[in-house]
């Protein structure tokens, strides 16, 4: 429910996926008159009743709200989708360009980095790095955004 609430705030969630989410959340024994009314929605209805819902169904479990554009809505989406690429569930190039277009240039500093990436990407003939660059670059940025170090091994020695 955290994940597909956060990706809601950056519209990659429809608003049925949180019916669905708060339904899965009642079925592994999550208690709550707001997620138990937002479970009752019919999907039909998502989309006008679940912004009025999604808040208060979210306390009832103890997870944070992210009003739709905000930044912290977007910035948890980002270190969701990070997340996911240090799990090896996405790509790392799938990162950057999820990025450029969800969220776009110059409007979240924690993306930024990913957003050039995926202009490097697209320029990459004219530049000296390779594709494996590029994800190396994305898997650094993703470790950032989580904060999670990088692994000593692939540690670049300085001179």
């Amino acid at each position: 429910m955290h994940e597909a609430a956060a990706l809601w705030s950056v519209g990659q969630v429809t608003a049925a996926e949180l019916v669905d989410a708060a339904c899965d959340l009642l079925v592994a024994g999550f208690d709550g008159l707001n997620l138990a009314t937002l479970a009752g929605v019919h999907t039909r209805h998502a989309d006008e009743e679940v912004p009025e819902l999604l808040e208060a169904a979210l306390k009832d479990v103890g997870l944070s709200y992210h009003p739709r554009g905000s930044h912290a809505g977007q910035e948890a989406a980002i270190t969701i989708m990070a997340s996911r690429v240090l799990a090896g569930l996405l790509p790392p190039l799938d990162l950057a360009v999820w990025a450029h277009s969800t969220i776009g240039h110059y409007r979240l500093a924690l993306a930024e980095r990913l957003v050039e990436l995926d202009d490097v990407y697209d320029t990459l003939e004219y530049t000296d790095m390779t594709e494996q660059d590029i994800n190396d670059e994305i898997l650094a940025e993703a470790r950032r955004i989580v904060g999670r170090p990088e692994p000593t091994s692939s540690r670049r020695r300085r001179p």
